[in-house]
Protein backbone atom coordinates (compact mmCIF):
# COMPACT_ATOMS: atom_id res chain seq x y z
CA UNK A 1 0.00 0.00 0.00
CA UNK A 2 1.53 3.29 -1.09
CA UNK A 3 1.01 6.73 -2.56
CA UNK A 4 2.85 8.33 -5.47
CA UNK A 5 4.54 11.60 -4.54
CA UNK A 6 5.59 14.18 -7.16
CA UNK A 7 7.90 17.18 -6.68
CA UNK A 8 8.07 20.15 -9.05
CA UNK A 9 10.50 23.00 -9.78
CA UNK A 10 12.73 24.02 -6.85
CA UNK A 11 11.19 21.36 -4.60
CA UNK A 12 12.40 18.67 -6.99
CA UNK A 13 15.92 20.07 -6.62
CA UNK A 14 15.59 20.28 -2.84
CA UNK A 15 14.36 16.69 -2.47
CA UNK A 16 16.59 15.27 -5.20
CA UNK A 17 13.76 13.35 -6.92
CA UNK A 18 10.95 14.19 -9.30
CA UNK A 19 8.79 11.38 -7.93
CA UNK A 20 8.83 8.57 -5.42
CA UNK A 21 6.58 6.08 -3.67
CA UNK A 22 5.73 6.58 -0.01
CA UNK A 23 4.22 3.90 2.23
CA UNK A 24 0.59 4.62 3.01
CA UNK A 25 -0.88 4.30 6.49
CA UNK A 26 -4.21 5.30 7.99
CA UNK A 27 -4.57 8.99 8.87
CA UNK A 28 -1.60 10.02 6.70
CA UNK A 29 -1.73 13.61 5.39
CA UNK A 30 0.45 15.73 3.03
CA UNK A 31 2.31 17.47 5.87
CA UNK A 32 3.34 14.09 7.33
CA UNK A 33 4.43 12.81 3.91
CA UNK A 34 6.70 15.83 3.43
CA UNK A 35 8.21 15.38 6.90
CA UNK A 36 8.79 11.64 6.36
CA UNK A 37 10.55 12.21 3.04
CA UNK A 38 12.63 15.29 3.86
CA UNK A 39 12.96 15.12 7.66
CA UNK A 40 12.16 18.88 7.63
CA UNK A 41 9.14 21.09 8.16
CA UNK A 42 7.16 22.03 5.08
CA UNK A 43 8.30 25.41 3.66
CA UNK A 44 5.76 28.24 3.71
CA UNK A 45 3.53 28.86 0.70
CA UNK A 46 3.90 25.37 -0.77
CA UNK A 47 0.97 24.20 -2.87
CA UNK A 48 -0.27 20.63 -2.56
CA UNK A 49 -2.53 18.65 -4.86
CA UNK A 50 -4.15 15.28 -4.19
CA UNK A 51 -5.16 13.42 -7.36
CA UNK A 52 -4.68 16.64 -9.38
CA UNK A 53 -6.89 18.81 -7.15
CA UNK A 54 -5.60 21.34 -4.64
CA UNK A 55 -5.89 20.17 -1.05
CA UNK A 56 -5.06 21.27 2.48
CA UNK A 57 -2.01 20.05 4.36
CA UNK A 58 -4.17 18.07 6.78
CA UNK A 59 -6.27 16.33 4.09
CA UNK A 60 -6.40 12.57 4.79
CA UNK A 61 -4.80 10.47 2.06
CA UNK A 62 -5.97 7.13 0.70
CA UNK A 63 -3.97 4.19 -0.58
CA UNK A 64 -3.09 4.74 -4.24
CA UNK A 65 -3.41 8.54 -4.15
CA UNK A 66 -1.11 10.79 -6.17
CA UNK A 67 0.26 13.69 -4.13
CA UNK A 68 2.07 16.64 -5.72
CA UNK A 69 4.12 19.37 -4.01
CA UNK A 70 5.03 22.53 -5.90
CA UNK A 71 6.07 26.10 -5.13
CA UNK A 72 3.64 28.94 -5.78
CA UNK A 73 3.56 30.15 -9.36
CA UNK A 74 5.10 33.57 -9.87
CA UNK A 75 5.66 35.74 -12.85
CA UNK A 76 4.52 38.82 -14.54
Amino acid sequence: MSIKVLFFASLREQVGHSQMQCPWQADLNPRQVWQQITQTHLPEHILVARNQEYCELDTPLDDGDELAFFPPVTGG
